[in-house]
């Protein structure tokens, strides 16, 4: 390998530098047989694999393994390999169905399986179907009363076998006995990384315990050998470890180690980099340890001798396949956690394994932490409102990729997403000023033109790790998989269901449901969404103040106890003799039963979540570790997302279990509420009931009503709004509350959706100008129009 060496004691070369040197802190010698094992997860996944000897589950043949990674206290990273874990679904069966059905139906349902599944060899699995039992419990959906009814729990070998199960119990006939009976199936959709951290209660990013005695550690040498790169490699049955909640002690996260890079490459003149023509010439790499404040290492592998950079160690290399080769080897000793950088998902990772693959550089995509999977390029399509958008992934088994670009998108609403524009957003500074047009002709310049370049590189590795800790979006995200009991990974890529259909099942199995699997194309049904109150157009020089109601959607579910478990078809009312006082009749003619008859499973969650989140607020309020104060903002938020998305879940027609009865009565209400809120203020400050001047609702949205109470100051109209959003509170049901936030003043009110004003909270100093709608906030404008706007703005608001 031909390497250039410099005689600057800040630069060196791999050569002197070994790999070992990235190498994490070498870790205590655990004996299983008397210490314990405590690590924090960070990812779950699962895998078939040959039967491992003294754990539960089948002794013959292939089984599903889990796989969990994780990071103990000292910083060594942990595979654990879980074992014993079977998949299973649910379909209903009739009352006369007893246990002595069971060994028969067994075998017919076994036989058509495997006959069904193609590659289902008797050796690999010598059963499809390892066990049905009987169980009791209640539909998920509408409430039939108290009876329980029977349910048969079936467990199956491996994941493939569930589709086919499935499909031949709905289509076919399996069991002559049972060929007039209906099966529907429940919890079939469920995969088994789900299936297995709801029942074993894992949270996402929670410290898991593995017993002495109750675990067994891989070597190279031990009959079943390491597999990943990982310091620790350990073997558990799923029922012989203990799952830490984060609270208290087991609330601190562990030191994961994050690495931020970025890729330069020469490309040609008016044409986007292509992996197969254009060459990769530098590659920079930022590595910190979570929560800590300075980097751990900072370098740069560049194409071509470049001249010393003080910060950072430069390592140089002739041939580009060297320096790949190179960069490989130091992601396996380094074995970071968590891979982060900025648009890495859809250009730095796959431009680097198809640019490897082009090179025939065979060991170049084990990037993973499984020493036998390859990292590959995999596209996938998904339909947005503007069309299908195709994206790329790139697996990296045991390790997180966590792009900052998309956080950004998920988190924030810009203008521009480029790294340049989002770091002069929230970091007030830029990436070093090379234009991409120059850096072809930097790098075939000399070492101090390739210094330059290396700068520019080196500054678009670290501003991604910058935004990571300035946002908190790492943290926020592992408390936000705390709270949903998610895995962190399934929050970046699988959308907000997943959150949800985590916390039904986990609050569903101790009452006793079972949630029905949904099956079919959206239909037309629609509801009518929230309420906008017309607005009186116009430009206000009288304080005007705002009332909001305080989670709304989650504070109608729970106050009127709107739930798949307590819906009701008109038949079933009559048929259980149902009274008009037990059942609730909303404003979408939905009908549910009241909180005396059956609480709400959705409800109990949201009380759950919003309790929860008061709760952590008041720690938040009294903790003075600036580590886990932004451990505890995080969490709260997380709170609030969560018990918001629940309305969401039951309104997505393409869910995974929509319910238009439930969206639509909680958006009556709303609606509803509001219009009541306005007669309420209306009709009450009025000047013959004692007030000076008649109040006037000018405008309303969703949740927030501005009241014009003609006060003429603002500590008068903050006096009467605090007491307003007091008498309206007490005209709803708990916990339905109206709160006093905020007064604006002066306050131009252009359309629904469109105003603009000066807010204030305390009667010092106004917070902020706030815009809604306005061309300064939106993101279809130029610059132009949007500097025009908002110089008008603080003429009329700020500088009257």
């Amino acid at each position: 390998m031909n390497k250039k060496k410099f005689s600057s004691p800040t630069q060196q070369t791999l050569k002197s530098l070994k790999c070992e040197d990235f190498h994490r802190p070498t870790p205590h010698l655990l004996d299983p047989k008397s210490d314990n094992l405590i690590f924090q997860e960070i990812e779950i996944d699962s895998y078939i694999g040959n039967v491992f000897p003294g754990m539960p589950g089948p002794q013959k043949g292939m089984v599903p393994i889990l796989r969990m990674y994780g990071v103990t206290k000292e910083g060594n990273s942990v595979c654990c390999h879980i074992h014993g874990f079977s998949p299973y679904f649910y379909v209903n069966l009739p009352d006369h169905y007893t246990t002595a059905d069971l060994p028969a139906f067994k075998a017919k349902l076994d036989n058509a399986v495997m006959a069904d599944v193609r590659m289902a060899k008797k050796t690999d699995f010598p059963e499809a179907v390892l066990a049905v039992e009987i169980v009791k419990g209640k539909s998920l959906v509408e409430y039939t009363g108290d009876e329980e009814i029977n349910f048969a729990k079936i467990t199956v070998s491996a994941p493939k076998f569930l589709p086919s199960a499935k499909r031949l119990l709905t289509t076919t006939i399996i069991y002559e006995p049972l060929k007039n009976h209906s099966f529907s199936v429940y919890e079939g959709n469920v995969d088994i990384e789900t299936r297995f951290i709801v029942d074993c209660n894992i949270l996402g990013c929670c410290w898991i315990e593995l017993p002495a005695k109750k675990w067994s550690r891989r070597t190279a040498m031990s009959d079943h050998r390491t597999v990943s790169r990982c310091q620790i490699e350990v073997d558990v049955s799923w029922t012989d470890f203990i799952v830490h909640a984060p609270e208290g002690d087991w609330a601190h996260v562990a030191k994961f180690r994050i690495l931020s890079f970025d890729i330069e490459c020469a490309g040609r003149k008016g044409i986007f980099p292509e992996p197969q023509v254009d060459p990769i010439i530098q590659i920079a790499n930022v590595v910190q340890l979570h929560g800590e404040k300075d980097v751990l290492f900072r370098n740069i592998f560049t194409l071509k001798s470049c001249a010393p950079i003080g910060h950072a160690e430069v390592y140089c290399f002739e041939k580009e396949e060297d320096m790949l080769s190179e960069w490989a080897n130091f992601i396996r000793a380094l074995d970071p956690d968590i891979i982060t950088g900025y648009n890495i998902n859809n250009f730095d990772l796959p431009y680097l394994v198809d640019r490897a693959k082009h090179m025939k550089l065979s060991r170049f995509c084990y990037l993973a932490r499984l020493t036998d999977v390859q990292s590959v390029v995999k596209e996938n399509v998904t339909q947005t409102k503007i069309g299908r958008r195709t994206f790329k992934s790139v697996n990296l088994d045991g390790r997180v990729a966590y792009d900052m670009l998309m956080v950004m998108k998920r988190d924030f609403k810009f203008r521009s997403y480029s790294l340049n524009s989002v770091s002069q957003e929230i970091l007030g500074e830029q990436k070093e000023d090379v234009h991409y047009s120059i850096i072809t002709d930097l790098q075939n310049g000399d070492d101090q033109s390739r210094r330059r370049l290396a700068l520019y590189c080196l500054k678009d590795a670290e501003l991604p790790l910058r935004l990571l800790n300035t946002v908190l979006s790492f943290t926020n995200d592992i408390e936000m998989a705390r709270v949903t009991g998610v895995p962190i990974t399934s929050l970046l890529t699988k959308g907000e269901q997943v959150k949800v259909v985590a916390q039904l099942l986990r609050h569903a199995r101790p009452a006793g449901y079972f949630m029905p699997t949904h099956q079919g194309a959206p239909g037309n049904e629609q509801y009518e969404g929230a309420t906008v109150i017309e607005p009186i157009r116009g430009y206000y020089t009288e304080p005007i103040a705002t009332l909001d109601f305080s989670s709304l959607y989650p504070s109608i579910m729970i106050a009127h106890n709107l739930c798949y478990t307590t819906l009701i078809r008109s038949p079933v009312k009559d048929k259980l003799g149902l009274t008009d006082d037990q059942v609730t009749s909303t404003p979408a003619n939905c009908m549910f039963v009241k909180s005396t008859v059956r609480p709400g499973l959705l409800p109990h969650i949201l009380q759950h979540l919003l309790s929860a989140r008061k709760k952590t607020k008041a720690l938040l309020k009294d903790e003075k570790d600036p580590v886990l104060r932004t451990v505890l903002n995080g969490r709260q938020l997380a709170y609030k997302i969560s018990a918001n998305s629940v309305y969401g879940f039951t309104g997505a027609q393409v869910g995974k279990l929509p319910c238009l009865e439930i969206s639509g009565s909680v958006t009556a209400y709303g609606r509803s509420m509001i219009e009541q809120t306005k007669q309420e203020v209306e009709q009450h400050y009025r000047i013959e009931n004692g007030y000076e001047t008649d109040a006037k609702v000018i405008y309303g949205d969703t949740d927030s009503v501005m009241v014009n109470f003609k006060a003429g100051t603002l500590e008068k109209s903050m006096e009467l709004g605090k007491e307003a959003a007091e008498l309206i509170s007490s005209k709803f049901i708990k916990p339905i509350k109206l709160e006093f936030e905020k007064v604006y003043f002066p306050y131009l009110l252009i359309n629904k959706k469109r105003y603009a004003g000066l807010y204030w909270t305390n009667t010092e100093n106004y917070d902020k100008m706030d815009c809604k709608g306005i061309e300064t906030v939106r993101r279809d404008n130029c610059t132009l129009v949007v500097d025009v706007i908002n110089v008008c703005l603080q003429k009329l608001l700020i500088k009257k």
